[in-house]
């Protein structure tokens, strides 16, 4: 019997100049680790249909698909994890998709220590020079009001699926509205900001009172007191900051923030998420070091490997001596 193969799904765009790709680095990695073990890969453009939800054909071979959402004997998905350095391969799904959804935080089981060192690794790495997954401004933002409310806007993808069902608009409405006096800050997302400044504008001619921002995410969270998105990767970088989560859509990470389920719900939102006392470096710790892939990591590999078995490769169907 031949050994399987592993095989990369990845978008038509870059199917065929893949490797060295920053926004496909897991791919580089996952092909490094083939070719240290002898195992056969290949890239292959991924069909539109593997990122809705569906089960793939057991073939023999093993399949990595990017940003998709497919299930079954020899499927994982692959996509960047909310922070940097950070991705999912997972069985089910990626981001708010990911079979991390149905997990239960209980930060008890969450070791304090490696939780700690792992919280001061990502502020040093992140906050320290204000850098985060996407291009922010270098220059200090000088006139952000302290205290104020974090809006953090995406773009059209964070509303597909029913992720979401509250129109920006309306979800930037509701936040000005709700924020119980507080000062708003509104940043559009800096890939996409057309869709957001169209918003915004319906939202002040609906009477928003707010105040638009480009400035680094990092100068905004130190500003604020909360970040709020539908389900965006800012979380995270708030976490750093000791700063909670609102969340209008689904995530995959649903214990470590507050939902507002639309935008009557958002005053009550806010209310619960200052009161509450947020473990952040067990919350951090928890969520990437179960459910994500560090490039970097010194287990990255045998990580890897163990998301290849969830899906029925473990080693010695691969050909290779159990560890």
């Amino acid at each position: 019997m031949s050994r399987p193969e592993v095989h990369f799904h990845i978008n038509p765009r870059e199917a065929h100049d893949w490797r060295g790709r920053a926004r496909l680095a897991v791919y580089t990695r996952l092909a490094e680790m083939c070719e240290a073990h002898g195992l056969v890969y290949r890239a292959l453009a991924r069909p539109q249909e593997e990122m809705q939800p569906r089960d793939g054909v057991a073939d023999g071979n093993l399949h990595v698909v990017e940003n998709g959402r497919m299930q079954g004997e020899g499927w994982l998905n692959a996509a960047t994890a909310y922070l940097r350095g950070f991705w999912h391969l997972d069985p089910r799904g990626v981001q708010s998709e990911s079979s991390a959804f149905a997990a239960v935080f209980d930060p008890a089981e969450v070791d304090d220590a490696a939780a700690t060192l792992f919280y001061h690794r990502l502020q040093r790495r992140d906050v320290v020079p204000r850098r985060s997954r996407y291009h922010q401004p270098r220059a200090v933002a000088t006139d952000l009001p302290s205290g104020a409310v974090a809006l953090f806007l995406q773009g059209p993808s964070a509303y597909h699926a029913g992720r979401c069902d509250l129109p920006m608009a309306e979800m930037i409405l509701a936040v000005a509205n709700g924020s119980g006096g507080r000062p708003v800050l509104v940043k559009p997302h800096p890939q996409m900001p057309e869709v957001g400044i169209i918003a915004i504008g319906r939202a002040l001619e609906a009477g928003a009172k707010l105040q638009v921002t480009e400035a680094n995410v990092h100068d905004v969270l130190a500003a604020s007191v909360v970040s709020v998105s539908v389900n965006s990767a800012v979380a995270f970088d708030g976490f750093l900051h000791d700063r909670p989560a609102i969340l209008f859509g689904r995530s995959d990470f649903p214990g470590l923030v507050t939902r507002a389920q639309g935008a009557a719900d958002f005053p009550g939102a806010l209310k619960t998420a200052l009161a509450t006392d947020w473990p952040y470096p067990k919350m951090l710790h928890w969520y990437f070091s179960r459910h994500t892939l560090e490039l970097d990591a010194p287990d990255f590999e045998a990580r890897a490997f163990a998301a290849f078995a969830k899906v029925g490769f473990a080693r010695k169907r691969l050909g290779l001596a159990a560890r």
